[in-house]
């Protein structure tokens, strides 16, 4: 199955992505490379990446264990190694949910999303550190 994405120019390190929705996100630089702040930094869109396909999957297994959901945030914390390229080391997620939701099923929800489910944890997960930890608002 075939993904495409197109990444437009915008500005002098600002593009525009879209994907099959073609709805628009903005990707850009810091002030120091060029940029001007007014978008993502590309290493933020990976943490954007695992943190929503992480949150679907939580959604969608949290429903069907008739969990009543009312919201649910994701905070991710990226370390990157101090080196060039400067990938990820460790990657931490802090699920925050709320609504008739037992914390033991969102903690084994979130463990079936970061080790089985999410495709995006999966192609981390060999290089990159991934932890978590759950808790109700």
């Amino acid at each position: 199955m075939a993904m495409q994405v197109e990444l437009k120019r915008t500005g002098n390190m600002k593009f525009e992505a879209t994907g099959a929705a073609k709805i628009a996100a903005v990707v850009d630089g810091p002030k120091s490379s060029g940029g001007t702040e007014e978008g993502l930094r590309p290493m933020e869109t990976v943490l954007v990446a695992l943190a929503s396909c992480s949150a679907m999957d939580i959604v969608h297994i949290l429903a069907k264990q008739r969990q009543e959901l009312e919201d649910l945030d994701i905070s991710v914390t990226g370390e990157r190694v101090d080196a060039i390229p400067s990938v990820f080391s460790d990657i931490e997620l802090h699920y925050q949910a709320s609504g008739s939701v037992d914390l033991a099923k969102l903690e084994r929800a979130a463990k079936l999303s970061i080790e089985t489910y999410c495709s995006v944890a999966a192609m981390l997960r060999g290089s990159v550190n991934i932890t978590f930890k759950c808790s109700l608002k």
